[in-house]
C-alpha cells in the first residue's frame, strides 16, 4: 500500500500505517500517532480500559478533530498534479 498525500502529489511513498477514522495509508510524514483511552462497548462497569492505546490518523482527519491544528502547506508538483483531490 502507498501513502494517499503523497500519491497526491505524484510521489511514490510506501505506506507505514492506515487512518483510524477515514482508512487511508499514511507514511510517516502524513500521518498523526496519539495515544487515546481504549472503550469497551458493551457492558457495566468500567467502559475505558486501563491503558492507553495508539491511534495513527492521516494529517486531514487530525486537523478536522483538533482545532488548534493547521496541517503543514501542500506543496504541487508541477501541472501534473492539477485536478486531484486533497
Amino acid at each position: 500500500m502507498k501513502c494517499y498525500d503523497c500519491a497526491a502529489s505524484d510521489e511514490v511513498v510506501d505506506a507505514v500505517a492506515i487512518c483510524h477514522h477515514c482508512g487511508v495509508g499514511v507514511c510517516l510524514r502524513h500521518c498523526h500517532v496519539a495515544r487515546e483511552p481504549g472503550h469497551r462497548l458493551a457492558g457495566v462497569g468500567q467502559s475505558t480500559l486501563g491503558r492507553p492505546a495508539r491511534e495513527v490518523t492521516c494529517l486531514t482527519c487530525h486537523s478536522a478533530q483538533s482545532p488548534g491544528y493547521a496541517p503543514p502547506a501542500k506543496v504541487r508538483a508541477g501541472n501534473n498534479a492539477k485536478g486531484r483531490l486533497r
